[in-house]
């Protein structure tokens, strides 16, 4: 059923008038007229206390006329906001898709995304009150009843985008988030001489605390900053919940349990002092570099506290949930080029992590670093107000809601279209061309989009995407034809590496620099160092690494270039040795992280490891192989593998990013047979061969593997 609510009329009960102005702005932004003050299809405002709380509303419909019920502003924000999600606009006419009568109330009570102002954000420091005023209404759409702030960063004055002072902004934001009955939550550190000092750090928090005129919740994290004791951390936010509640009566204390590396019993120290159940705490926040899992977690708190959430849902490597986090399989090409901080809608694998962790937590506020990972916002708080609700309708609903020149579905099949876009290698993904396509064609049937930069920053992301694929795809052609011609000629082999890209490909590279342009003065959005004022290559600048090598093209001309170095008589040897360095004999194996993943070790890994990736850092300029740019971090790494020959000895060569004196307990067993037990890395050090097919920080060690370690030509090695 749809209903025609062209040129309606708003009605405002008293205390109303604030939302009726509101939904007036929303209504002329998306036709160009504001409404009426009579007749139907109508509006009406309500206020209604008894509603069981402020995040709940009612919405009653008549045909062409509603009732939207709540206990303020908070709750009628939300319900013009559902009205509006639900709603197709052209020109002046208004057609709601579904009857929207019913009672509405969220799942989680705490709903909410960080937005601080400090140097390092993708987009934040770039922002002003319009900014901010405008963002709280994007999240409150969604069912955000929460936003976070940063008020403790000096300001930088190296920032080229940076305006204000982060408490300035901290102190203005809050009376904005307070305009529209919005939770404002402090993420606040101790770190410094803070640590040290408790009267130092109560007097700085003081200050803060009489400057911000709305604080509903602290967040101290345990590390990542910070160095204290597990014990001595949960005092100190003791003390400080006692200044916090004195000031702000109702405001709540929740401590993470983020541990720093360097403190080994900081979880056990915690527990210790949290199960004094300190009044003066009023929950537990499950973030990155935590000290349990959630689930061990909430086993081992106490019930008397509840457990938020601070999901990153704005990194794609080196962070706690990368891309593909389940399998950590996401391609080398891909991040490269995207980097940890790059446009990332990940609507599917979210819902997979929300519904992971969604009975342990009242709540969430996430972890981001500015509007990279806008989809996933409003995916992520649709999830918490309705948790059943389908990802196709919440991905409808983001384009009605903001993009409402464009086709609802299309917009919806494009945004799951760049999820898609990173699945395996982009050479094979033929994904990537199709999800460029809408919305390179929704750009040209509504031409207007190009104005929004919500619309923008996707099709950035699927011509970065396609820029990818192409390269490689070309590049692997060149690595193949060379590979021919090296057999016979390497001076031919070097000059078909050498070949240059098609005029096509520079076009459009030279487009996602015209789209940046665009979208820092539409938004802020810093996509690179120089041009942008990006606060550093990991941070968003996708124009800095989208160019870095994704095949071995730039390695193989760099070989060229060694071998010149070399004795004339040594170059061909050293050259073939280069082309043929993976080249196997009958019952050999090879395996690289990066180039074959986890999937063919035949066992699963461990633990929480980490995977410290290299293909987007500056080394990765040529100097080293793609098959190194994946280096597992953990203390036990494991496969299983077959097809070895009977009676015959192999040796095992394993590359290593570093060496650590400290290590004397380092350890490799095949099939329960101890290869080498001491100090890293033990084994037989090839320096040719590490000078010749490694880089920099890497080096290889040998361990022989006797024929008595086997099992009808299979072994475990760990």
């Amino acid at each position: 059923m749809r209903y025609d609510f062209s040129f309606l009329s708003v009605q405002a009960q008293p205390g109303c008038e604030k939302v009726a102005e509101l939904f007036g702005n929303e209504i002329e932004l998306r036709t160009g007229l504001r409404p009426f003050e009579g007749g139907s299809p109508s509006i009406r405002f309500c206020t209604d206390a008894s509603l069981p709380s402020k995040d709940c509303y009612r919405i009653e419909q008549d045909d062409r006329n509603l009732t939207f019920t709540a206990q303020g502003i908070r709750g009628l924000i939300y319900a013009y906001s559902l009205f509006l999600r639900k709603c197709v606009f052209h020109g002046s006419r208004i057609t709601l898709t579904k009857n929207l009568d019913g009672f509405y109330e969220p799942d989680k009570r705490i709903r909410g995304h960080q937005c601080g102002y400090r140097t390092c954000p993708n987009t934040y420091d770039a922002w002003g009150k319009e900014e901010y005023a405008r963002f709280y209404l994007d999240i409150m759409a969604f069912g955000c009843n929460t936003c976070e702030h940063i008020p403790t960063e000096p300001f930088n004055p190296n920032n080229p985008v940076m305006k204000y002072n982060p408490l300035d902004v901290a102190v203005w934001a809050s009376e904005l988030a307070d305009e529209v009955d919005l939770d404002v939550s402090c993420w606040y550190p101790n770190e410094g001489d803070e640590e040290e000092n408790e009267a130092l750090a109560l007097e700085r928090r003081s200050a803060v605390l009489d400057a911000m005129p709305r604080i509903d919740a602290i967040f101290p994290p345990g590390g990542d900053p910070g160095e204290m004791d597990g014990d001595a951390f949960i005092k100190r936010c003791v003390a400080f919940s006692k200044l916090l509640k004195e000031k702000k009566p109702n405001a709540q204390m929740w401590p993470s349990a983020q541990a720093p590396h360097s403190k080994p019993t900081w979880a056990e120290d915690f527990l210790h002092e949290l199960n004094k159940l300190p009044d003066e705490i009023d929950g537990v926040i499950m973030g990155p570099n935590h000290a349990f899992p959630l689930d061990e977690m909430r086993r081992k708190v106490p019930m008397k506290y509840p457990i938020r959430f601070y999901p990153d849902i704005t990194h794609n490597v080196r962070c706690e949930y990368p891309v593909h986090f389940e399998r950590d399989d996401w391609h080398y090409a891909l991040a490269s080029t995207l980097s940890r901080e790059s446009v990332n809608p990940r609507p599917t694998e979210f819902r997979m992590l929300h519904r992971l962790t969604r009975p342990y937590l009242v709540g969430s506020v996430s972890y981001s670093e500015g509007v990279n990972d806008d989809v996933n916002k409003a995916v992520w708080s649709n999830m918490d107000f309705f948790p059943e609700v389908s990802l196709n309708e919440t991905l409808c609903d983001y384009a009605r809601f903001f993009l409402w020149q464009a086709d609802a579905q299309r917009i919806a099949d494009g945004i799951f279209g760049l999820e898609r876009n990173w699945e395996g290698d982009p050479a094979e993904n033929p994904h990537i061309e199709s999800t460029l396509k809408i919305f390179e064609e929704e750009a040209e049937h509504a031409p207007e989009l190009m104005n929004n930069w919500r619309f923008v920053l996707l099709l950035f992301r699927a011509r970065c995407d396609a820029i990818v694929r192409r390269r490689r795809v070309f590049e692997l052609g060149l690595i193949d034809e060379a590979k021919t011609a090296a057999q016979g000629d390497f001076a031919q082999a070097k000059a078909i590496l050498k070949t240059d890209f098609e005029q096509e490909y520079y076009q459009i590279r030279a487009s996602v620099g015209q789209l940046a342009d665009r979208l820092f003065e539409q938004i802020g959005i810093q996509l690179d160092v120089e041009n942008y004022g990006a606060s550093g290559w990991e941070r968003g600048a996708t124009l800095d690494t989208v160019d870095r090598p994704i095949t071995d093209r730039a390695w193989l001309l760099n070989r060229f270039d060694y071998a010149d170095t070399l004795a004339e008589s040594e170059q061909a040897d050293f050259l073939a040795r280069v082309f043929n360095r993976n080249k196997l004999n009958k019952g050999e194996y090879y395996f690289s992280l990066a180039e074959h993943g986890f999937h063919v070790l035949g066992e699963r890994q461990e633990g929480e490891f980490y995977m410290d990736f290299q293909g987007d850092r500056a080394e990765n300029n040529g100097s080293m192989p793609m098959c190194i740019l994946k280096a597992f971090d953990h203390f036990r790494f494991a496969f299983r593998v077959g097809g070895f020959e009977a009676e015959t000895d192999y040796k095992l060569r394993v590359t290593f990013k570093r060496t650590n004196d400290t290590v004397t307990d380092f350890t490799v067993k095949a099939n329960g047979h101890t290869i080498h037990h001491g100090g890293f890395f033990g084994g037989e050090a090839d320096e040719q061969f590490d000078r010749e097919m490694l880089s920099d920080r890497f080096i290889s060690a040998t361990y022989l593997l006797p024929a008595g370690v086997f099992e009808n030509g299979c072994i475990a090695v760990e």
